[in-house]
């Protein structure tokens, strides 16, 4: 929560290291990404002349070194796509470029908090300024002081100033689970637990919807005030996305506590690229945050103390969680699921996430067992 003063010189600040940022990373492009201790003789002279202090210069070498191991890592993945493809080729035929706001780190040689009268003193290009307030829940400024290590980034979004600390939270000591609860990750219901919960996404989808219709309205009638009203609506359906799976995650993660059960996920990484939909639906698949929702369910376990294994999801919407039997066309319809063996009837979602349990538990057991052959 900056004075005026204090936010302009944080905005100059943004912008210039951001903009020296670019440089870097088109040096390290030319010199084809060098290690970070030889990007720094190539361009540590150059930032200093500009005005960065050491600290400063440092942390923009570091981020950009950064920023391209990230993007080597997401290519031997196979996230941007397969060799050759129009993605993968534009990621990796330019350097990488930094946004004017884009958020810088900021170690303790840089910044200091006061945690009691709630406010920071930051280097700025024009020079160290203190006594910048800084805003956040009682809960949050808790964590704060009792948790928070390394460093804080500094970032810029729609004309307000956010600091991300970084606080490490010890995970709890997690018990012996008696059982696993199965969870079923999907669209038409976000999630459905093996214990009966059931979080429809029928109302997230209409809120998408509403949310699409309006910005194609606006985009298309293109007056000062449509143009404000989307800069208005920016990343609202995003938060709304977040706060849902927020709401989601905790709700599994107490019953698990509550039971004292673990709870089984299945793993879903690279369904965008395996799937092929017509394009109504890619819509549809590319705006679900599943990845969002494990994420937080993995978090929010361990502070929990929940043991949470991950299970194949090969087969689980086909195979019937009484016999065992697999067969494709025991899925009737998308809700519908009807074992051709025994005839059991049930939603295919709740089925589903009794096998991911069942997979679950077997994870578990296989992990607590010893593999080392017997002494003879």
């Amino acid at each position: 929560m900056p004075e005026a003063e204090q936010a302009a010189a944080l905005s100059v600040t943004l912008h210039t290291v951001n903009e020296a940022a670019n440089w870097v990373s088109a040096v390290a492009f030319e010199h084809g990404v060098p290690r970070e201790y030889e990007l720094r003789k190539h361009t540590y002279g150059e930032l200093r002349s500009r005005g960065l202090g050491a600290q400063a210069a440092q942390h923009v070498i570091k981020k950009t070194r950064d920023a391209y191991t990230t993007l080597r890592a997401n290519i031997r993945a196979g996230n941007l796509g397969k060799p050759g493809s129009k993605r993968r080729t534009k990621a990796d035929s330019k350097p990488i470029a930094f946004r004017p706001e884009a958020a810088q780190p900021y170690d303790d040689r840089c910044l200091s908090w006061q945690y009691d009268a709630q406010t920071v003193s930051i280097w700025t290009t024009s020079g160290r300024i203190k006594n910048v307030r800084f805003a956040c829940s009682t809960d949050a400024l808790k964590t704060l002081r009792d948790h928070r290590q390394g460093e804080s980034d500094l970032l810029e979004r729609d004309g307000v100033f956010y600091l991300l600390a970084t606080c490490e939270v010890p995970e709890a000591e997690q018990y012996e689970p008696d059982g696993f609860i199965g969870v079923d990750l999907g669209i038409v219901n976000i999630a459905t637990t093996s214990t009966g919960y059931q979080a429809a996404g029928r109302g997230l989808g209409r809120y998408r919807k509403r949310q699409l219709a309006l910005r194609k309205k606006l985009q298309a009638k293109g007056t000062k005030s449509a143009k404000r009203l989307l800069k208005n609506r920016n990343q609202r359906e995003r938060r709304h996305t977040k706060n849902q799976n927020h709401i989601i995650a905790k709700t599994i993660v107490t019953e698990a506590e509550r039971t004292s059960a673990g709870i089984s996920l299945e793993v879903l990484k690279g369904i965008r690229q395996r799937v092929r939909l017509r394009m109504p639906q890619r819509v549809q698949l590319h705006s679900w945050a599943f990845a969002q929702l494990g994420d937080f369910i993995v978090y929010k376990a361990k502070r929990a103390g929940v043991p949470l294994v991950f299970a194949d999801p090969a087969y689980t919407s086909q195979q019937c969680c009484q016999c065992g039997h697999i067969d494709k066309k025991n899925r009737a319809s998308q809700a519908l699921f009807i074992c051709r063996n025994c005839g059991v009837v049930a939603h295919a979602d709740r089925n589903a996430s009794h096998n991911i349990a069942r997979k679950g538990e077997a994870v578990w057991t296989a992990g607590r067992e010893s593999r080392v052959p017997a002494t003879p």
